[in-house]
Formats: C-alpha cells, sequence, structure tokens
C-alpha cells in the first residue's frame, strides 16, 4: 500500500474505528484468543490470550488523544498475526515480583537497570538465540512527563492498540493498558511497540510517546517493549531498536503479517506485576 493510499483509508474509516476504540478503552472488553499452539505451554492451557490470524492492510481512526488509529485486527475484532512458536515458557523474577510468558528458544536475562530507577527497580532483556534484541522489561522507572513544545511535535499513527488485564495506576491523561505498536512521522515513519496506559498527545500529534505504565508512586512506572520513548529520529541517528518504515501501510503490512510481531506481542500482553 502507498503512503497515499493509507492516508486514504485512514480517512475513510475514522469514524467507524472510532467507536471500535472508545469500546476498547472501556477496561471491559474480553481478551483477545490466541490461535492454537502445537505445544501449547501451561499458560496457553490455562486460558492465556494469543492473537488470532488476519490478512490484508488495517483500517483506520482517531484515538482517544486525537491520533489516527490503523487497527491491525481481524473481521471477529481480534488482534492481527498468528503467534508461530511452538512452545512457550514463562520468565519471573527471583523475588516473584513479575512474570511473562515467551517463545522457548529466546532468551529472558536480568541485566543491571540504568542509573536513576526507584529501590527493587529491575531490568530484563529478551533476545532471540542469534542475540538479535527483541525487547526490554523496566520497572522502578521514575514519574516524567517530558516538556512538549508545539514547534517540536510531529504527527503520530497508532497502528494497532489492543487492550489487556494488567496492573496500573490511573489517574489524568491515562486509559486502560494496551500493547500498542505505533509510528510517529518523521524524515520517515518510525514505529514501535510497548505497553501503555499513558494518552499519546494531543491532536494526533506528539515530540514522543512513551511506552510506559504508570505504577504506584513507591514502585514507579514500568516499560515492556522495545523502546521506553519513541521519537521522530534525525537522520544521522541509529533507528534500532525501533524500525523505519516508507508508507503507513507498510507499518500496517509488518503488524498483520510478520511471525515475530505475533509473538512479540503475546509476550508483552502476557506481563503480571505484583504491586
Amino acid at each position: 500500500m502507498t503512503g497515499k493510499a493509507a492516508v486514504t483509508a485512514l480517512s475513510r474509516t475514522s469514524l467507524a474505528a472510532a467507536v471500535f476504540l472508545l469500546a476498547g478503552c472501556s477496561g471491559s472488553p474480553a481478551g483477545p484468543g490466541w490461535t492454537a499452539q502445537p505445544a501449547p505451554s501451561a499458560a496457553a492451557t490455562s486460558g492465556s490470550a494469543a492473537p488470532g490470524p488476519t490478512s490484508g492492510t488495517a483500517p483506520a481512526s482517531p484515538d482517544a488523544s486525537g491520533s489516527v488509529q490503523a487497527s491491525a485486527s481481524t473481521p471477529s475484532g481480534e488482534p492481527g498475526g498468528v503467534a508461530t512458536a511452538a512452545s512457550w515458557k514463562t520468565f519471573s523474577d527471583p523475588a516473584k515480583t513479575v512474570s511473562f510468558d515467551l517463545p522457548a528458544d529466546w532468551i529472558a536475562q536480568s541485566v543491571a537497570p540504568e542509573d536513576g530507577v526507584l529501590p527493587g527497580g529491575l531490568k530484563v532483556e529478551v533476545k532471540k538465540p542469534d542475540g538479535t534484541f527483541v525487547a526490554a522489561l523496566r520497572t522502578g522507572l521514575p514519574p516524567s512527563s517530558p516538556d512538549c513544545p508545539e514547534s517540536a511535535r510531529h504527527p503520530y499513527t497508532v497502528i494497532s492498540s489492543v487492550p489487556f488485564e494488567l496492573s496500573a495506576q490511573g489517574g489524568e491523561g491515562t486509559i486502560p493498558p494496551h500493547m500498542v505498536y505505533r509510528v510517529i512521522q518523521g524524515y520517515r515513519y518510525f514505529g514501535s511497540y510497548g505497553i501503555t496506559n499513558l494518552v499519546g498527545g494531543t491532536d494526533g500529534q506528539a515530540c514522543v510517546l512513551r511506552n510506559v505504565v504508570r505504577g504506584p508512586a513507591s514502585k514507579g512506572d514500568y516499560s515492556f517493549g522495545d523502546l521506553v520513548n519513541l521519537k521522530a529520529f534525525a537522520p544521522d541517528e541509529k533507528v534500532a531498536p525501533a524500525k523505519a518504515f516508507d508508507t503507513l501501510g507498510q507499518a500496517a503490512q509488518y503488524v498483520n503479517e510478520s511471525p515475530d510481531f505475533a509473538n512479540v506481542q503475546r509476550m508483552l500482553m502476557s506481563l503480571k506485576v505484583k504491586n
């Protein structure tokens, strides 16, 4: 799909999908159903969710903050992609404060957290067997509200937004927790996946898109995704682990068709945090 076609599709379906998004942010929808796995994990057999299959590109709508959303979903409303890992395992830190499922051949390793985290904060990196970085879980993040002058704002698009059950603190500027794939527009379209319960920005524009869930003040916020903050990169900046696309259609195709994304989606939505 060309960029022009993607934008046309977004405008034609904005009203219908807006109704879908408002329903999705109510906090009451049933979890998405996983496709059957050849060797289901214990979590899968106990009712854990996984994304159902889909094809084609995604319709779009404005989200609660005014941005355009291109929802990668099946006709039944389930998230796109098929989790293709044959078997899954569960990671938990020694203190049992966090846990999540991941493909059996992926590696989850606790590493030293960055400076500035609250006491007890964790950082767990997830990689493929060849060492390719997939995502990082961070806990104990101090609350932050970066300044965003109007001159530094960029348009952003929500390609996929799927609600799921997760302990989180509400309040002004929050929504129920979602697993999202969002794209911000710079000299290219830069995409990132993660979990969040924070509104992205106003009028469909933002300086950064934060893959952060607000936690209790004593415990700090937490993040699970490829980046904590997604921004519009400059040409001389390193983009990875974020992805760069030439069109919104390419971003939607990645969400709809990539087995890697489907497995990441299942992993991120399996997160449990003990507060």
